[in-house]
């Protein structure tokens, strides 16, 4: 294995569409398409060549230094291929590696099919709005298509925060900051805090995982300026509960005051495989901060009922839970009703609700 053969394995891969290319001592390389992992005829892999595959990729790494750690997140770039989201990591002490295909011109909302409520959430000028989902959920491809709207629309200073940077955005009618965790800065929450020194209107902060960095996002949101981020939760409600657990119980009453405030909205996901076999669509539940939503975001009894204001709000918000916008994309013929059902989070309330429309 050679850096050669390693750029034909990845451009394979964008070719065909995958998400992810996997490597692992003992098997082929595998490609993950439409959800599916799938052989690619070759050779199996020894465990002397996936560490020369992680050499290869560590050598043009921030995190070269790094290569005694046991995982390390960087990524990688074939100039006309793609860019690729890299995780180098061992299992029975071997290196394996797994690297998420990034394409190279950031996303639109036409591309993801994304609801037009998405859309409107990149004319907000202030607030912190959060994007939810499990890890391969389309986060980053809906974050990257809300900044590449604000950067074709409005004159403003853009600053990204990302570990790593994923796709590249050029200055179109913004200017564009992307800064790298290890590469440009050391961490989340020290970036953030000089970001606010740089600025900006809009921050990206790749995800919040931690006390500070979440602190320093809700400020910068009660600050007037714009925040997005990521949060590894399957809905509003276990969003906020996420941001809340990480405050002492002291500081919590505070934190859901402030949070009401300055918590715009929440996109949560969900990546199914479309009908047609034409790669995958999201399914989307969106919130839109109103009265109601700040009720249940300061009292922690309420919160089970932010599900129903988010159906409610559908009409007049554009707002929906995620079984409003499954039967929705199950009628327009991009899902089965099986992907829906299986996606649901009532299936046979969900199944009621089509059969008496």
């Amino acid at each position: 294995m050679d850096e050669r053969s390693l750029q034909q394995i990845l451009a394979a891969g964008v070719k065909y569409g995958a998400s992810d290319v996997h490597f692992k001592a003992g098997m082929a390389p595998l490609l993950r398409v439409s959800k599916d992992l799938n052989w690619i005829k070759a050779p199996q892999l020894s465990p002397e060549d996936t560490e020369v595959i992680a050499q290869i990729l560590l050598a043009r790494s921030p995190h070269r230094e790094d290569s005694t750690k046991p995982e390390i997140d960087t990524s990688y770039e074939i100039p006309d291929v793609g860019r690729f989201r890299v995780n180098i990591f061992r299992q029975m002490g071997r290196y394996a590696i797994i690297m998420r295909v990034i394409p190279l011109k950031a996303p639109s909302f036409d591309n993801l099919i994304l609801p037009p409520s998405i859309q409107q959430i990149a004319e907000f000028e202030r607030g912190l709005v959060l994007v939810a989902g499990a890890t391969g959920s389309g986060k980053s491809s809906t974050l990257a298509a809300i900044i590449n709207r604000i950067n074709e629309t409005r004159k403003c200073h853009i600053v990204t925060i990302e570990d790593p940077v994923e796709f590249i955005h050029r200055d179109l009618k913004s200017s564009i900051t992307q800064r790298e965790i290890g590469l440009d800065t050391p961490n989340f929450a020290s970036a953030l805090r000089a970001t606010l020194r740089q600025d900006p209107d809009v921050v990206l902060v790749g995800e919040m995982r931690d006390y500070e960095t979440i602190d320093i996002a809700i400020k910068a949101a009660e600050t007037g300026h714009l925040v997005f981020s990521t949060v590894h939760t399957t809905d509003t409600a276990k969003t906020i509960n996420r941001l809340m657990s990480v405050f002492p119980s002291e500081e919590q009453n505070a934190v859901r005051f402030r949070l009401s405030e300055s918590l715009m909205a929440v996109v949560a996901q969900r990546l199914l495989p479309r009908q047609d076999s034409k790669g995958m669509i999201a399914a989307c539940e969106i919130m839109i901060n109103t009265l109601s939503i700040k009720e249940c975001i300061i009292n922690p009894e309420k919160l089970g009922m932010i599900n129903d204001f988010i159906s409610k709000g559908r009409e007049l918000l554009g707002t929906q839970t995620f079984d409003q916008h499954l039967s929705e994309l199950f009628k327009d013929g991009k899902i089965t009703l099986d992907t829906a059902k299986s996606a649901a989070t009532n299936p046979s309330d969900l199944e009621r609700s089509l059969h008496c429309d």
